[in-house]
């Protein structure tokens, strides 16, 4: 496995194969939580290169297994997406990708959210020490669950 910090914005292939992943991973989620109104799923080639996020990804040759986005604050990094391709589940790389961030943090608290009924995410983050913070609707009709991790 091959880990890189492309940007989607200044390479068409990465946000491409980016994309496709997001939406793979997240359709998956809409069916765990029963609402495929997720915004994950609604971006588009323009959305996912906007230039708001650091990457940080997981390769096994040209195929893209998983991906990990998050924002800098000065006191805390918001993890913004975690995916992973459904056919690499259950492989450590969600695991690893968020050992990049905590590492790249410098002991900011991270912050984290994922539907509230997505089991899968939900072991994740606890398995790793987060600690669920509040419930949220957003959509209406759509919950999330939000996880710091001092």
């Amino acid at each position: 496995m091959i880990f890189s910090c492309p940007d989607p914005a200044l390479d068409p292939y990465f946000a491409a194969k980016l994309l496709s992943l997001q939406h793979e991973a997240y359709a998956l989620e809409a069916e765990l939580v029963g609402d495929d109104r997720l915004p994950p799923l609604q971006e588009d080639h323009e959305a996912i290169a906007e230039p708001r996020v650091q990457w940080c990804t997981a390769w096994d040759g040209v195929d893209l297994l998983g991906a990990i986005s998050w924002h800098e604050h000065e006191d805390h990094v918001d993890i913004e997406r975690v995916m992973v391709s459904p056919a690499a589940h259950r492989h450590g790389i969600a695991t690893a990708l968020l050992g990049h961030v905590r590492e790249d943090a410098h002991g900011r608290e991270l912050v984290v959210s994922t539907g509230r009924d997505n089991a899968p995410g939900v072991t994740l983050y606890l398995k790793h020490g987060f600690m669920p913070v509040e419930d949220e609707e957003v959509p209406p009709g759509i919950w999330i669950t939000r996880f710091r991790l001092s």
